[in-house]
């Protein structure tokens, strides 16, 4: 079973496009959605079952130029 996580991104002014540019090239995401408010970008990830997740998203996101911040929720339960 995988993990869902949801990840914000607030990336440096001017950046936002190219920043979902590179998400989108690297076909981890399932859902990005343009958002506002304190963070730009909003992703829904699945992580495989024995990744971990903080390295999973540190090698396969952050290093993406143009992102300043990021916020990841972890999800638990479905209802």
């Amino acid at each position: 079973m995988t993990t869902c996580v949801y990840v914000q991104l607030r990336c440096r002014p001017g950046k936002t496009y190219e920043v979902a540019e590179a998400v989108i090239q690297r076909e981890i995401h399932s859902e990005l959605y343009s958002t506002s408010g304190n963070f730009d970008l909003l992703l829904k990830l699945y992580i495989p079952k024995d990744d971990d997740v903080g390295k999973f998203i540190n090698d396969n996101l952050l290093d993406i130029d143009g992102i300043d911040r990021s916020l990841t929720t972890l999800t638990f339960k479905a209802f």
